[in-house]
């Protein structure tokens, strides 16, 4: 498989590998088959991006946030989902319950990748385009039509590659297009996470760069009016299940992981 990628694209990588790494140990703690197929058909040296905390931070916020979408598709059983930087995720085999609908948008080199890694599949979209232009809201609006449901956005490493005035515009496009309300999960990252971004195990590996950070969700609700903070969870909370080191470094600096924030907006 022919590899092409942006410096911030290539960051995807770094899930990808770990997830492939964690699938095939004796007992894993998440499955995904197709990472471990796209992974042996891109034949590349995956040890720069599987290092212990990058590996143990991935496993748990894929644990976290496919427990948390779950839920959510119990409660709405006909959900549209919209990947926001989407990558190599295999989030919808993981939660598919036989109805949701699921968009996956990424840009055009990252998603070109993507569709010959993915087979096509009548419930999910894969979109070309950028998540600060308004363009592929379209599509989605089309689905919501028909299903008169609020829409579930998920922003799994995105975040810390946008600016403040970029993460602005990418909620105003929610707003603004999406205007009977819906919920956006997002992955963020510290402000000491951004400064000492050189001794990032896995991401100092490539040439992508943390643009921004927050202490608190509540930062990022407050950069638009009409957004509202629900929860914050630490990676640390599911992290320190696992290991002694997990369990001293959520001791030892507890506000340094990222964390999980779910966002919500309604019709004023």
């Amino acid at each position: 498989m022919e590899l092409q990628l942006g410096d911030i694209q290539t960051t995807a990588l770094i899930p990808l590998a770990i997830k492939a790494s964690e699938t095939q140990r004796k007992n894993p703690r998440i499955s995904d088959t197709k990472a471990v197929e796209i992974i042996k058909a891109l034949n590349i040296d995956t040890k720069p991006y599987d290092k212990f905390m990058s590996h143990e931070g991935i496993v748990a916020r894929t644990i976290m946030l496919d427990r948390q979408l779950k839920k959510i598709i119990k409660k709405e059983p006909n959900t549209v989902v919209v990947n926001v930087g989407a990558g190599f995720d295999n989030r919808f085999s993981r939660v598919d319950n036989g109805k949701i609908l699921w968009f996956d948008l990424d840009l055009p080199d990252a998603m070109a990748v993507r569709k010959k890694a993915f087979a096509k599949h009548d419930r999910v979209t894969m979109i070309s385009g950028s998540a600060l232009e308004s363009d592929w809201c379209l599509e989605v609006n089309k689905a919501l039509e028909e299903r008169n449901v609020k829409p579930v956005f998920i922003a799994e490493g995105l975040f810390m590659y946008f600016t403040l005035d970029q993460i602005r515009d990418f909620l105003e496009i929610l707003k603004n297009n999406f205007p009977c309300g819906g919920t956006l999960i997002a992955e963020q990252n510290c402000k000491m996470m951004q400064k000492n971004e050189k001794y990032h195990d896995t991401v100092k590996n490539t040439n992508a760069h943390f643009v921004s950070g927050s202490d608190s969700g509540q930062e990022i609700a407050d950069l638009t009016s009409g957004i509202r903070l629900v929860e914050e969870h630490s990676f640390n909370e599911e992290m320190k299940k696992y290991s002694l080191r997990a369990k001293l470094f959520a001791l030892m600096m507890p506000k340094m992981n990222n964390r999980w924030a779910t966002f919500e907006w309604s019709m004023v």
